[in-house]
């Protein structure tokens, strides 16, 4: 599966199946959360056969059942961190898919294990990510217009017009998508929405920019 087909096929699921993770994917999936930490500076860790988190009254509330498995992003306070978060973590959420698993996005309802993983001095747990084998593939939301989250006067290439495709399909908070992308020159620019979560849903879509673009971007400080 390439990465833009796990981008069309990926959406959340909150029920999942009493089944343990597939050895294979177990292994790719710690390779991969070592390199995104050793990348970003991050200490993501991934959680399994631990059905605590997910066995509360907020979680059925949240309609959550049978979670066993889920990656505890963990980083640095700040909201360079909460960006950071959302762009790795999304990394990780598409290999889950490529390797036949499920996903979601998960920011309150949940109950912090603290012996199910570790945090350093100065790092928080951000947020965490559902996984295992889903008893459905989740079905698709709403998406805005490319109008709806582009500002530009200029006529804009193909691989601008494809990662904004890819961004429209990123999962983020309460599928607000609050961000807008900026197109002057040649040069891309993307800022976030105000409201919770909003820094961790720029990085997702940052991430899915990039997929749909077929380049790695040089993101503007300032204007992210």
């Amino acid at each position: 599966m390439d990465m833009m087909r796990a981008i069309k096929n990926r959406h959340s699921v909150r029920q999942y199946e009493d089944r343990p993770l597939d050895e294979k994917a177990l292994s790719a999936l710690q390779a991969e959360i070592r390199a995104c930490n050793e990348e970003s500076g991050l200490h993501i860790q991934l959680v399994t056969d631990e059905p605590k988190a997910f066995d509360s009254r907020m979680a059925h509330y949240g309609k959550f059942s049978g979670v066993q498995n889920y990656i505890a992003m963990i980083g640095k306070k700040g909201s360079r961190a909460d960006e950071k978060c959302g762009y790795y973590g999304e990394r990780l959420v598409l290999l889950a898919q490529e390797l036949g698993l499920n996903t979601c996005w998960v920011a309150l309802t949940y109950r912090k294990i603290k012996t199910a993983f570790a945090i350093d001095p100065g790092e928080k747990l951000h947020l965490v990510i559902a996984l295992g084998y889903g008893k459905t593939q989740g079905v698709p939301h709403r998406s805005k217009t490319f109008d709806e989250v582009v500002v530009t006067d200029e006529k804009t290439p193909d691989w601008f017009q494809n990662g904004i495709q890819a961004a429209l399909l990123a999962p983020t908070a309460l599928n607000q998508q609050k961000f807008v992308f900026t197109f002057k020159k040649g040069k891309v620019s993307v800022r976030p929405g105000f409201g919770p979560y909003t820094r961790s849903d720029l990085g997702i879509v940052k991430y899915h920019f990039e997929i749909g673009a077929g380049r790695k971007m040089n993101w503007s400080k300032r204007r992210s």
